[in-house]
């Protein structure tokens, strides 16, 4: 994660360890990383995020106050319409890295750790490399 300049010093002593944990805790549970992934490029209204990760919009505005609160996403309004986007960069770079830990856990080398031509392929013809 290098959305900031400066640098971060990882003492495992150190006061934001605590608050590393509150971040992970936020993050451990798939409606919310289904969130943060519509929201990695855009910004949706709760509607659009309800339909994007296929859930009632009231656990989606649910989901949405509690990131709200941990400042993983912050809102525009338009009228009477709420959009929401990522905060910045750092949510969105924790669940990509999140998902290609976890492609570890499937057998053979993970999407991410192949060639961009293989990956292509696999992308066509939807096949695997060991």
């Amino acid at each position: 994660m290098n959305a900031d300049k400066k640098t971060c010093t990882l003492d495992s002593d150190g006061e934001y360890v605590e608050l590393a944990v509150e971040v992970f805790a936020m993050l451990a549970d798939a409606t919310r990383i289904r969130i943060i992934l519509a929201l990695r490029d855009t910004e949706l209204s709760v509607n659009q995020l309800a339909e994007t990760v296929d859930k009632s919009q009231a656990a989606v505005s649910q989901h949405l106050a509690k990131l709200r609160l941990g400042r993983i996403v912050v809102t525009r309004r338009e009228g009477t319409r709420v959009f929401y986007r990522l905060a910045n960069e750092h949510a969105r770079q924790l669940v990509a890295d999140a998902i290609f830990q976890a492609e570890h856990a499937v057998e053979g080398t993970p999407a991410h750790h192949r060639h961009p031509l293989e990956r292509a392929t696999d992308a066509v013809d939807g096949s695997a490399h060991a």
